[in-house]
């Protein structure tokens, strides 16, 4: 069964039809979905979700676009709820250079304030990082968060930067960008990259695979995901399947009771 690693299903996008989405993956062959959270209140939504589906587990934390909403109070309501029934990461938290509509050094703290949380909680963590591969390194690795785990989502920088990113123990999270024409710097990485590697994910609603580019995503897509990365890797997309589910057990599962 594929396990979709990245999500947000709690988006408004999916108001519409949410239930019947995601009642449906099962049978189209998606076992489990991480919904991930970006800011305070998605951290809720979150949780309502993962309360509501079997198959559906929660990551909570704080995009590095809405850590301007931090402070010390709310810091600690988000901490307790790391402690909620089906959270297996913090997430997803790091910076965005892109967009940069907070403070770095604002984006900064927060980021290694989490990475704390992470540790202390005891779980992995889910990792954002955009135009900003070195100071994203330089923060994880101020934090002592080299040999601890987690995965460095939608990933956007080069196969030399990956490296770094797996010698420090972290997986690579992989999505619908993979099967666009102008992804070579992506395609190259996933041929660079070992299959243990790798984890499967959409960024739904965000970031739709050929051919449903510019279209609303979601995780019945992952098979165009699976079958270019299956191409690139010369393996069966069942290998793939296969692997991946076996990479996000390890990283999100690994040592817990879930039965899935």
């Amino acid at each position: 069964m594929i396990f979709e690693s990245h999500a947000h299903y709690d988006d408004e996008a999916f108001d519409e039809d949410r239930d019947e989405l995601l009642s449906g993956l099962k049978e189209k062959g998606i076992g489990c979905v991480m919904n991930i959270s970006s800011s305070l209140s998605s951290v809720r939504t979150t949780l309502a979700l993962a309360k509501k589906y079997p198959f559906v587990y929660a990551a909570v934390g704080i995009h590095p676009t809405d850590t301007g909403e931090l402070d010390e109070e709310n810091f600690e309501w988000l901490k307790k709820q790391c402690r909620e029934e089906k959270v297996l990461a913090v997430g997803e938290i790091g910076l965005d250079y892109y967009w940069d509509n907070v403070d770095r050094d604002i984006q900064k703290k927060w980021f290694a304030r989490q990475l704390a949380l992470a540790n202390e909680v005891k779980l992995p963590v889910v990792v954002h990082s955009r135009d900003a591969a070195k100071d994203t390194l330089d923060v994880m690795k101020a934090a002592e968060a080299v040999g601890k785990r987690g995965v460095i989502h939608c990933f956007s920088y080069t196969k030399e930067s990956a490296r770094e990113f797996l010698d420090m123990g972290y997986l690579i999270g992989v999505g619908g960008v993979v099967t666009f024409q102008n992804a070579k710097k992506l395609k190259e990485c996933v041929e660079y990259l070992p299959m243990d590697a790798i984890l499967l994910e959409t960024d739904s609603p965000y970031l739709a695979p050929v051919p449903y580019r510019g279209k609303r995503n979601c995780s019945l897509y992952l098979p165009y995901v699976v079958a270019e990365i299956a191409r690139i890797k010369g393996v069966s997309e069942e290998e793939v399947i296969e692997i991946t589910e076996e990479n996000a057990k390890r990283l999100f599962m690994d040592g817990l009771q879930i039965k899935i």
